[in-house]
């Protein structure tokens, strides 16, 4: 969306796109905490203690607060290459017009065409594991129901897609 498109589409539209786009940043980084919190305890060899419990609880909170204050905000919300944003546009702006070497060059390019493939690996497989997860919580109901976590995950990723190709706006 360029600024003359933002004048078309009316004063609330890139209001509720960079909302939008802040959901897509921070709503990944907001299930992590719910994997790190259980994995602390499960194979750290960490007791469940409250002391504990308080321990780890601090360590996720703070790191989301330097990660999100220091990256996010001082970083990437700044970066601007002529309207545009993202890795690729964080790559290019890395990229003077002259003065580096050219295998420099070609490192910087290889990174950001690296950290693009990590973003959309990324994309890929945080719903499978979240919905997995989700699924996997009604064990501790019943035992019966192992067998049916992947068909259900399965079915529930399917659906998601499928209503997601509509569009946000839509749904």
């Amino acid at each position: 969306m360029t600024h003359d498109d933002a004048h078309v589409a009316g004063p609330g539209r890139p209001v509720a796109l960079a909302f939008g786009a802040l959901g897509i940043v921070y709503g990944d980084i907001g299930t992590s905490p719910l994997y790190a919190f259980r994995e602390s305890f499960e194979h750290a060899d960490l007791a469940v203690t409250e002391v504990n419990a308080y321990g780890v609880a601090s360590v996720v909170f703070w790191s989301l607060i330097v990660i999100i204050s220091i990256k996010y905000l001082l970083f990437v919300m700044r970066a601007d290459n002529h309207g545009e944003g993202g890795i690729l546009a964080l790559t290019a702006l890395l990229m003077p017009t002259s003065g580096l070497a050219k295998g420099t060059k070609r490192v910087i390019i290889g990174l950001g065409v690296f950290g693009t493939a990590l973003l959309y690996g990324d994309g890929l497989i945080t719903p499978a594991i979240s919905v997995l997860s989700a699924v996997e919580g009604f064990e501790v109901a019943t035992s019966a129901s192992e067998r049916w976590v992947i068909p259900v995950a399965i079915v529930i990723l399917v659906a998601l897609f499928l209503f997601q190709k509509r569009g946000t706006e839509r749904i």
